[in-house]
């Protein structure tokens, strides 16, 4: 039994072939299954339900994750008397089977019986846990894809017939077709919003305004940065007295945490753990932290994430439509077609930035020169990986060009990790801890490090892309314009005339090479990196460098050559070559 992935949301898998449960679920030496207290159940009882299947582990994350979502639907259920999960444990000692079961309110089959386990570990192609799979009273597959569905609607999925899941989807679809606060904020079980001092707001008291959903995790550094700057935000339009609400969704699955981060906000939200919490990320498709989607007066959705907006723009991005954003479109461009290198290197007192020892180097002794800004911080494994190759482009650079510089801007966490990263450095850095890179990394739209932007000797952006573009073509693409890129590209393709589009060689006899481009590799010949070319087979991921592989074909053709095979040291077994 694999373990540690998750499903993915896919088609509902239907079987015809009905299972009988005696048959399926008992064995020789055994008519019945147990629970957590050592009870046993007959296997008869189940005639007439429905059953899930639970193949699930302790030492699995998603399975631990996945249980108590899955404990909450079986109680809720219990009370129809026609549906039972059987636990099919993965796990590897009876005293981790024991501990886990203990939380679980339902039936399993007897860890000592690993006959039966391993058998419908077969039978169901378990190939990933959390798996579950669902059988009607007739024991036919209703779904294989149990997981996803109990995780996604939860009871409401019940009986988890393929039918009942196009329902529900129909639903969804009626309802974003005529969606209303209502209907987004406003469940079986609850018609209001709570504020933060604990009081129950009617969802019809927020009607006819704007409001924004907050999908947040006060756990999380991202939301955690942002929320300030968003109630800030939400304060200065009260006090402007705009129609505008925000009601938080919280992700948290721990109440106190939600408790400590929510008292001092000035917003409404869903009570912590309430089921339309996950139903909304589902519905808005969340697929990053923070999220801010804004529903307009009438109901409806005007955007579905502000939040890069508003950190950009402040209250500027109210009312969110798609005219004010065409506005900012406009107020960005015109923005980026003035920019100078002080523009966005001095901030009031803060004109200059420093080299060795600490030495101030005013922004205006680098004005016309080339410039990059380099994004990155000790702690980041990639960062550091990046640097030698940086260093590397630069010293080659300032040997032909002293109208160059790199400045980095740290993220690091504290001053003796800059200081310990930058004294490895030969260029220069914003000060450690300086307000100018919270405006730089707006600017910029600085979401992953290592990032490294080049600016023009007039200040504006040549590129956000220049560390990819150093990777593959180290200082030769200075000064990283689109006309030397093309200049390189014509360079790249004139190499290679003349070679052959494909070759056949004693040291990749398997499969024919193909000339390839590849960004960079480790050449399977001489063992040296290369990149651009290479004569490649994708189904053995084997790379040769032109260079080896174009000597090969020429030895291949010397009849004064031996039969000694190159490629020893290496075995290929017709889908991987491995080295010996």
């Amino acid at each position: 039994m694999a373990g540690g992935g998750e499903e993915n949301v896919t088609e509902i898998v239907i079987n015809d072939e009905a299972h009988d449960f005696r048959s399926l679920l008992s064995s020789s030496e055994r008519d019945f299954l147990v629970r957590n207290n050592g009870d046993q159940v007959k296997i008869e009882s189940l005639k007439g339900k429905k059953l899930a299947l639970y193949f699930s582990a302790s030492w699995c994350g998603p399975c631990r994750r996945f249980t108590p979502i899955l404990i909450e639907v079986y109680n809720e259920l219990s009370s129809k008397g026609d549906f039972e999960v059987i636990f099919v444990s993965g796990d590897e000692d009876e005293e981790s089977f024991k501990g886990y079961f203990s939380k679980m309110p339902w039936l399993a089959i007897p860890f000592s019986d690993s006959e039966t386990r391993d058998r419908l570990d077969e039978l169901f192609q378990v190939r990933g846990i959390p798996h579950c799979v669902i059988l009607d009273e007739d024991g036919k597959v209703v779904s294989d894809n149990g997981v996803e569905i109990i995780r996604e609607y939860g009871t409401e999925a019940y009986p988890f017939t393929q039918q009942k899941i196009k329902d529900l989807k129909d639903q969804e679809e009626a309802a974003r077709k005529n969606q209303s606060l209502r209907s987004i904020l406003v469940s079986h079980s609850r018609d209001f919003v709570i504020s933060s001092d604990g009081k129950k707001v009617p969802v019809s008291e927020l009607e006819g305004k704007t409001v924004g959903l907050y999908f947040s995790l006060f756990s999380y550094k991202a939301c955690d940065d942002f929320t300030p700057k968003l109630d800030e935000v939400y304060r200065k339009l009260k006090a402007k007295g705009e129609n505008f609400e925000i009601v938080l969704i919280p992700l948290e699955e721990d109440e106190e945490s939600f408790n400590q981060g929510f008292k001092s906000l000035h917003w409404f939200a869903l009570p912590v753990k309430d089921k339309n919490c996950q139903k909304l990320a589902r519905y808005f498709d969340l697929a990053t932290l923070p999220t801010l989607a804004i529903i307009g007066p009438d109901g409806k959705t005007l955007q579905s994430n502000v939040a890069e907006a508003i950190d950009e723009h402040g209250v500027l991005a109210y009312p969110f439509t798609p005219e004010r954003f065409t506005e900012l479109a406009e107020v960005e461009k015109a923005k980026q077609e003035a920019q100078t290198l002080e523009s966005i290197l001095v901030s009031g007192d803060q004109d200059f930035v420093i080299g060795k020892d600490g030495v101030k180097i005013p922004v205006t002794d680098l004005v016309g020169k080339n410039i990059l800004l380099y994004f990155s911080a000790h702690w980041c494994p990639p960062c550091r990986a990046f640097l030698p190759k940086l260093m590397d482009a630069y010293q080659k650079i300032k040997a032909k060009d002293d109208a160059f510089e790199v400045i980095f801007i740290s993220s690091d966490r504290d001053q003796a990790s800059f200081d310990e990263f930058f004294s490895g450095m030969p260029w220069l850095a914003l000060p450690y801890g300086d307000p100018r890179k919270a405006s730089l990394s707006r600017t910029f739209k600085v979401h992953g490090i290592p990032l490294l932007v080049a600016i023009g000797p007039s200040g504006k952006t040549v590129t956000k892309e220049a560390r990819e573009i150093i990777m593959i073509h180290g200082a030769d693409a200075y000064p990283f314009t689109d006309e030397r890129l093309k200049e390189i590209e014509a360079q790249i393709e004139e190499m290679a005339k003349g070679w052959p589009e494909k070759l056949k060689l004693k040291l990749h006899e398997e499969h024919e090479l193909v000339l390839a481009r590849r960004r960079n590799y480790t050449c399977d010949g001489c063992g040296e990196t290369g990149h651009v070319w290479s004569y490649y087979c994708d189904e053995c991921d084997f790379d040769l460098h032109p260079k080896c592989a174009l000597k090969e074909d020429e030895g291949a053709n010397d009849d004064s050559k031996g039969e000694e095979n190159p490629h020893e040291g290496w075995n290929c077994d017709g889908e991987t070559c491995f080295k010996v």
